[in-house]
């Protein structure tokens, strides 16, 4: 579950950038495995969710916010659960040098 703490305020800018998602015509469920996927199918489709990210105008805009409030499921920003948590990983093992 996202970290509700972490999440941005009530203020409009810091929402409105969701509106021009190119995620928004497509079906959530391309974005969120269902319990239980594994291999191909799962494979496949991060695969197409991240296609779809990948022609979206606000895809890092995205990645900041799954980053920030450490969304725990999903392609976000065209990143999956496991990159995010890698790139996380990454940055406080830097700060730490």
């Amino acid at each position: 579950m996202t970290v509700i703490s972490r999440l941005p305020g009530a203020v409009e800018e810091e929402w409105d950038w969701q509106l021009q998602g190119a995620c928004r015509a497509a079906d959530s469920r391309l974005f969120f495995h269902p319990s239980g996927e594994r291999g191909q199918a799962h494979d496949d489709r991060d695969r197409a969710a991240k296609a779809v990210c990948a022609r979206c105008p606000v895809r890092e805009r995205c990645l900041r916010h799954a980053l920030a409030t450490q969304e725990r499921y999903g392609v976000w920003g065209g990143r999956t659960e496991e990159e995010r948590q890698h790139m996380l990983r990454r940055r406080r093992r830097n700060r730490g040098r």
